[in-house]
């Protein structure tokens, strides 16, 4: 089984869950959102915010593939370009993150880990642009698909809480620690296949 993640670009957006694609929660504030979902067209804003926000800042998203089907993604960006990210009570996102907008792994291919490689893939992609951390709006009551992720996915995934709320906590990845743990993953398996290899077919000069 081949598993990859890849960047999110206007090629691939429809790639996404279909109630994802047309979905404009985050990229548009409460009323242009309302507006857009009576009179307008959902998924024409959403790829207009996708092509803005690579023009301007760069990669906003990842999807991951799993025997080249689609089985998640995830969506982020600063904060000033997610308008709906200052409506939460416990907003605003720390001045050196990044909002995890949403990130979902179809039902089909969960358990598998693919949730934490694909956090992991988003933490390498921002530290190597200099951000310091990633912070989520968490939904401490979430009971099936919705434009929030789970709080109990995020803290399992390596995030703390900042700011705690009764339903919508504020969590927060140091992108070090993020990193870090991903190393000692690497780490511990290396010594494992190397317990299970003690001779090796050749030495390194």
């Amino acid at each position: 089984m081949s598993r990859r993640v890849v960047n999110l670009t206007l090629d691939n957006l429809d790639d996404l869950p279909r109630r994802c694609r047309g979905c404009v929660f985050w990229e548009l504030d409460p009323v242009a959102g309302e507006r857009a979902l009576q009179v307008g067209d959902p998924g024409l804003e959403k790829e207009a915010w996708v092509s803005a926000t690579l023009l301007d800042w760069g990669s906003c998203g990842k999807v991951v593939y799993v025997d080249g089907a689609p089985a998640g993604y995830a969506l982020y960006a600063p904060p000033i370009y997610v308008p709906r990210g200052i409506a939460f009570p416990t907003s605003p996102v720390g001045l050196d993150a990044v909002l995890l907008m949403g990130a979902h792994i179809l039902p089909e291919f969960g358990g598998g880990g693919l949730g934490r490689m694909l956090i992991q893939s988003v933490a390498k992609d921002l530290s190597r642009r200099g951000v310091k951390a990633i912070e989520a709006f968490g939904d401490a009551r979430w009971d099936g698909p919705a434009c929030l992720v789970p709080a109990d996915y995020l803290l399992a995934v390596g995030f703390k809480t900042v700011r705690p709320h009764h339903r919508y906590p504020r969590l927060r990845l140091e992108l070090k620690n993020a990193l870090s743990w991903k190393e000692d993953v690497e780490v511990a398996l290396e010594r494992l296949l190397g317990s299970m290899s003690p001779e090796p077919v050749f030495k390194p000069v």
